[in-house]
């Protein structure tokens, strides 16, 4: 029997660059299908549904949805609510309250655990409902998935950013360190690396959460760069850890806060880059040391989306949309490599997906644990799109001294 009723879409964690594609994407390909009465757009995502806080998609221009994909941050606006199973029941009430029978969450790993559970409470209820869990993260960490929509973007303006820390510090010489979000994974952190182009080129050090971060070693490696080049650039992930698996910025906070999902809070403090950067001014006497912690503008920074991060964001989607009512299934969808550079769209059960971390692969990181490999470049260089900005140097030959011979 074919199933007639409502879609209700929301979206959930941090935003991205291109999670609005998603949206549109869903919106616009589920409108092609007669047995769906209305798509609702759930409003600051599972805290919006229980309140019943919802747009009603299906009364949007297309032309405005083709605006909003094109804008960052989340559309539907977002939450970092955990829901538990009491929670998860009160949103299926709500769903089959409003005939909501095909519910897409887009968000990140524990966005997919919420499916999973409403998707379960549904079945238990004998209740008709198809609940998709459609990737989105910066932090590039969901199992199963090649990479994930909102990483190439953010990505691509981690490089830009230190392409442009290199021509600051070639002009005036120094230590630069750059915090990056990555509370697990080191994704992230390590797309620095596009910025290379010549053999001086930084971030000369790349520290990842997925290997023990010693300052005793830290310091080593950049007092070796800054005594060969005159200057050091260091990309950190904010999640580095010491070798108990203690993340450093916990030593240095006199009141650890933990958000809903019970992680620690890594990001927006800047003590992190404080105390590295005092540990390098201190012990190895360098008097121009700068950090900055990006923060959020890696999530949602404009003019600076990946093509291609765009054009997936927006098949995941419409693909979603597809399998959920074509094949009348539930589950997650993820992203896989083919060939060269592809991609394919397969859906997963949620619960190999749910509440899961993929980390960085040993092959992506150098034998000292500070810099990533040539296979990491090759395989983030697609996802950062076309039109990806390089530096260029004078070749311009010396003019021979008179005066200063010596």
């Amino acid at each position: 029997m074919l199933i007639t009723g409502k879609i209700l879409v929301a979206q959930g964690g941090g935003p991205t660059a291109v999670i609005n594609q998603t949206l549109a994407g869903i919106v616009l390909e589920a409108r092609k299908f007669p047995q769906v009465t209305k798509i609702y757009g759930a409003v600051n995502g599972v805290e919006g549904i229980v309140k019943e806080n919802f747009l009603d998609l299906t009364q949007e221009t297309s032309y405005n949805l083709e605006q909003v994909a094109l804008t960052p941050g989340s559309a539907l606006k977002s939450t970092r609510v955990k829901p538990d199973q009491a929670f998860c029941r009160r949103i299926f009430e709500v769903l089959q309250a409003h005939d909501i029978r095909w519910f897409f969450y887009i968000g990140g790993n524990d966005s997919a655990a919420t499916v999973q559970i409403v998707s379960a409470a549904a079945q238990e209820a004998n209740y008709d409902l198809r609940a998709i869990h459609v990737p989105k993260t910066i932090d590039n960490d969901l199992v199963l998935n090649d990479h994930t929509p909102g990483y190439g973007s953010a990505a691509r303006f981690v490089a830009h950013a230190f392409m442009g820390i290199n021509q600051d510090t070639k002009s005036l010489p120094g230590v630069y360190l750059g915090i990056v979000m990555g509370r697990d994974a080191g994704f992230l952190t390590a797309a620095s690396s596009m910025a290379q182009k010549y053999p001086d080129d930084g971030p000369h050090l790349i520290y990842l959460p997925e290997r023990e971060f010693s300052l005793e070693r830290f310091l080593a490696d950049v007092k070796s760069v800054y005594e060969r080049f005159g200057r050091c650039v260091v990309a950190v992930s904010e999640g580095i850890r010491d070798k108990s698996g203690t993340p450093i910025v916990a030593a240095l906070q006199k009141k650890v806060e933990y958000d809903a999902h019970g992680n620690m809070t890594l990001s927006g403090t800047g003590a992190l880059g404080d105390l590295l950067s005092a540990e390098v001014k201190d012990k190895l006497g360098i008097g121009r040391v700068r950090c900055d912690t990006f923060g959020y503008l890696q999530r949602s920074f404009f003019g600076c989306a990946s093509d291609v991060d765009q054009h997936e964001a927006r098949e995941a989607g419409e693909r979603a949309v597809q399998i959920a009512l074509l094949n009348d299934v539930s589950g997650s969808l993820t992203i896989r490599r083919n060939g060269s550079y592809s991609v394919d769209y397969q859906l997963v059960p949620l619960a190999e997906v749910a509440a899961k971390t993929k980390l960085m692969p040993d092959e992506f990181i150098n034998a000292a644990g500070n810099h990533v490999t040539d296979a990491f470049k090759l395989y983030v260089r697609p996802l950062l799109g076309s039109g990806l900005q390089t530096a260029a140097q004078l070749r311009a030959p010396l003019v021979e001294k008179i005066l200063n011979r010596e």
